[in-house]
C-alpha cells in the first residue's frame, strides 16, 4: 500500500462531491479525499444516521480502510464467531463447521468511518435531485436551494437513488417475492441454552420456502465482549406482490413504504402473526430470539441491475448502482470495492472522465455475478427448496462462495 500511495496521481486542487452518507458514500469520501480531493458529503436525512440498520457481515474490501488507512483497528469496530451451523427440530445441530466471520453494527460501523472523515464537510438534511454536466465540472441541485459544482460526482444514495434513473434509465426495482423480518435482541436477554448454542456461530433454520440466520454484532454503544453484544437476524419470508405485499408494508401511519419499513412502523398484526409463525416455522433458538424482539421491522427484497455506473464525470457506487439481495452478505462489500477500484482507476489517471470510463466495466460485471448467485441462493431456500445445510455454493462472499 505504501509504495501506491506514494505512485498514486495527485487530485490536489480538485473538488468532489459524494451524495449518500451512509457506509459506501464515506468510504468512497475518504478514498478521494486520500487522493487529494476536497471532499464534501450530502446526505439527505435532515438527523444523524447513527442509531440506523442491524447487522453486516465483514469480508476484506468492508474492512479494507481500518486495516490499511486509519488509526482505528478491525477489533474496535467488530465481533466475530468461529463457526457456522444449522439448527433442526429441537435445536438439534443437523450441520456444524468452523468458518470463522466478523460482524459489526451498522451503527458502530458509521460511527467509526464518520470519526475518520469528520463533520465540518458532512452535510445533513440535502437531498439532491439532478444534476447537469459542462465542460467544467458538475452542477448538483438540491431541494433546499443549494447548489454546488465539483469536478466529479459519486452518488451513494442507496436503493432508491434517483440519479439512478438519469444514469442508467432501463433499471428498475424488481422485487424478488419475499421479505426480510429484521431484528435485535441483547444476548443476556435470551436463556442461557440459547445463549450457549448461538453465541460463537452464525446460525441458520431452514424450513420450507423460508429461512433465518443469526448471528451476535456489536450492542448499540459498541460494546463487543461475548455476553453485552445483541443476537441480529434476518428471516425471510414469502410475501406474493401486489395488495398483499402493500398491506405488509403499510405502516402504522397509514403510509406505504417503498422498501423498508423502521423499528415501530410495522402494524401489530403483522407482528403478531409473524412471532406465531416464528414457533412453528423455526428451530427454538432462533424462534427465541424472534420472540424477543421488541420492534422488529422489516425490508422488502429488491434487486437492481444496473448497466450503466458511469456518466462523464458522474458515477454510482453501491446500491445505487445495482443493488442486490443479501444471501451472500456481499452489499456493504461491493460498495467497498467499488470505491477502492475508482480510488485505483484515479490513482493512474490525470482525466476523470477517463478514469471513470476504465473503472465501470469491471464494477458491472462485479455487481452482474454477484446478482446471478444471490438469485441462485434465493431460489434455493424460498422456492425451490433445495437449500442443503453446509452446501458451500451457500457460504457468504463477494466475488464467489466463501471469497
Amino acid at each position: 500500500m505504501s509504495e501506491r500511495l506514494d505512485t498514486r496521481h495527485d487530485w490536489s486542487g480538485h473538488r468532489a462531491l459524494v451524495i449518500g452518507g451512509s457506509i459506501g458514500g464515506l468510504t468512497t469520501a475518504l478514498l478521494l479525499r486520500r487522493l487529494g480531493f476536497d471532499v464534501s458529503v450530502f446526505e439527505r436525512t435532515p438527523t444523524n444516521l447513527d442509531g440506523r440498520g442491524g447487522g453486516i457481515v465483514l469480508q476484506p474490501d468492508t474492512l479494507r480502510w481500518f486495516v490499511e488507512c486509519s488509526d482505528q483497528h478491525p477489533e474496535q469496530v467488530s465481533t466475530s464467531t468461529h463457526y457456522v451451523q444449522y439448527l433442526g427440530p429441537g435445536n438439534s445441530v443437523v450441520h456444524r463447521e468452523n468458518a470463522p466471520w466478523s460482524y459489526t453494527s451498522w451503527g458502530t460501523f458509521y460511527r467509526a468511518l464518520l470519526a475518520d472523515f469528520g463533520t465540518d464537510d458532512y452535510h445533513l438534511g440535502e437531498y439532491a435531485a439532478g444534476f447537469d454536466e459542462d465542460a467544467d465540472g458538475v452542477e448538483v441541485r438540491f431541494t433546499s436551494g443549494r447548489r454546488e459544482r465539483a469536478d466529479l460526482v459519486v452518488f451513494a444514495d442507496g436503493i432508491g437513488s434517483p440519479s439512478r434513473r438519469r444514469i442508467s434509465p432501463d433499471t428498475k426495482l424488481e422485487y424478488s417475492g419475499y421479505v426480510g423480518w429484521r431484528g435485535t435482541v441483547p444476548e443476556r436477554e435470551v436463556s442461557p441454552e440459547t445463549f450457549e448454542l448461538l453465541h460463537d456461530s452464525i446460525t441458520y433454520s431452514v424450513a420450507p420456502h423460508t429461512h433465518i440466520n443469526v448471528y451476535p454484532i456489536p450492542s448499540t454503544d459498541g460494546g463487543l465482549a461475548v455476553g453485552e453484544r445483541l443476537l441480529n437476524y434476518v428471516w425471510y419470508r414469502n410475501v406474493p406482490e401486489g395488495h398483499e405485499l402493500d398491506e405488509l408494508m403499510t405502516d402504522k401511519r397509514g403510509f406505504l413504504a417503498g422498501v423498508s419499513l423502521h423499528p415501530g412502523g410495522v402494524q401489530d398484526r403483522f407482528v403478531e402473526e409473524m412471532r406465531s409463525a416464528a414457533t412453528e416455522l423455526l428451530a427454538p433458538a432462533a424462534a427465541e430470539v424472534v420472540l424477543r424482539t421488541e420492534q422488529p421491522y422489516l425490508q422488502a427484497v429488491y434487486d437492481a441491475v444496473t448497466n450503466r455506473m458511469a456518466m462523464g464525470r458522474v458515477a454510482l457506487v453501491g446500491d445505487a448502482a445495482s443493488a442486490a439481495r443479501p444471501h451472500a452478505a456481499a452489499g456493504t462489500a461491493k460498495a467497498a470495492a467499488n470505491a477502492w477500484a475508482l480510488y485505483d482507476a484515479l490513482s493512474d489517471s490525470g482525466d476523470i472522465a477517463e478514469a471513470l470510463a476504465k473503472w465501470e466495466p469491471g464494477q458491472l460485471e462485479l455487481g452482474q455475478r454477484l446478482m446471478r448467485r444471490v438469485k441462485e441462493m434465493g431460489a434455493r431456500s424460498q422456492f425451490d427448496c433445495t437449500w442443503v445445510p453446509g452446501d458451500p455454493d451457500n457460504r457468504f462472499g463477494l466475488y464467489g462462495p466463501g471469497h
